[in-house]
């Protein structure tokens, strides 16, 4: 028995690094069966350690997410909650940016009408969407509670931002500078008010 859960270990491991090698590559449409075949197990045992495409790439994206959680987390004790927000909001962008494949998991996640909505299942609790969610939730909520962001703002609405950007500069021949430029579009606005000329 203990040699079957070292198996089913090293299995593992063997499948996350074979698919994070793929994903790299290819994105979100890196082939399974491509992956076991380079891992050396049949797509069944594929299969059995990430039923689905969807937890196949959350796993490999397991780590970025859990540094974006980390950063929400540092800058929940910034002074400024409308720079915080921005900062982790920037952050996640160039994250999907830099990452093949992180925008197209988080376009699965279902839309949520509050910034801290509860997951309905056990699984969809553990997305990279819900758990991204409930560690900007805070930073969302005091920028709203300062008027900080405009009334209503949702964390899908921030998502849902971050991920277009991030689908829409995936094949610019510099998609990073791209990105940061549309960032900074989405948050000064295309059409800022004037000043007022100074009185002569």
């Amino acid at each position: 028995m203990t040699g079957q859960r070292s198996d089913a270990r090293r299995n593992y491991s063997r499948i996350l690094a074979v698919a994070e090698a793929e994903v790299a590559r290819h994105g979100a449409a890196a082939s399974l069966e491509q992956v076991a075949r380079t891992a050396g197990v049949g797509s069944a045992t594929v299969r059995r350690h990430f039923p689905t495409r969807q937890a196949l790439l959350e796993a490999v994206f397991q780590e970025r997410i859990q540094a974006l959680c980390e950063r929400a987390d540092q800058l929940s004790r910034a002074d400024d909650s409308r720079a915080a927000l921005l900062d982790w909001l920037h952050d996640l962008v160039r994250y999907a940016v830099s990452a093949r494949g992180l925008a197209d998991v988080l376009t699965y996640e279902p839309p949520t009408d509050v910034p801290a909505a509860e997951p309905a299942d056990a699984q969809a609790q553990h997305s990279c969407g819900a758990v991204l969610e409930s560690a900007a939730a805070p930073l969302l909520r005091r920028a709203l509670r300062d008027e900080a962001v405009r009334p209503g703002v949702t964390f899908h609405d921030l998502l849902t931002l971050a991920v277009g950007i991030a689908l829409a500069t995936e094949h610019h021949a510099e998609p990073a500078v791209q990105a940061d430029r549309l960032f900074t579009l989405t948050v000064e606005g295309l059409s800022p008010i004037p000043r007022p000329l100074p009185r002569p």
